[in-house]
């Protein structure tokens, strides 16, 4: 079923979407200052491009152990300077795919993968995508380890 939906929305604009990511990612390679957000642009050009059966989560969901303050004052930074430069336009650009894919009854649910990726692409920033397996059993360690600490 994720093979389907995955091609469904490649058909129904997904190659739009992905194309844009990676404009963006080749544009945050070729501009020294924005480097940093390069890595960021490649992991949400993967789920762009096959939102089914993957899903972008937090560094510190996915690594609890390497949590740093200073890491995510940083990571804020270049959200902030993402947000400027790249963020509202390919948010926007998520949105008004998802709604054109919702016209179609069987776009619907390819149309709301990508307004989950429009939020996500208002912040990427320390996100990673990986399979939905793995997020789920990164959430359920994190569970378990909060529940025994207390």
């Amino acid at each position: 079923m994720r093979t389907v939906l995955n091609i469904l929305n490649f058909v129904l604009g997904g190659f739009l979407t992905t194309l844009s990511w990676l404009l963006a990612t080749v544009v945050s390679m070729v501009l020294v200052i924005t480097l940093p957000l390069t890595r960021s642009c490649w992991e949400i050009t993967k789920l762009s491009l096959v939102p089914y059966g993957n899903e972008a989560i937090h560094v510190d969901e996915l690594r609890p152990e390497s949590k740093s303050a200073v890491l995510n004052a940083g990571g804020t930074l270049l959200n902030v300077f993402w947000l400027v430069l790249f963020g509202w336009w390919l948010c926007l650009l998520h949105i008004t795919t998802g709604i054109a894919q919702c016209l179609t009854v069987i776009g619907i649910p390819v149309g709301i993968a990508n307004f989950k990726i429009a939020a996500i692409a208002l912040w990427p920033v320390g996100r990673r995508v990986v399979s939905v397996e793995t997020a789920q059993a990164a959430r359920e360690t994190n569970a378990y380890r909060h529940f025994q600490s207390k």
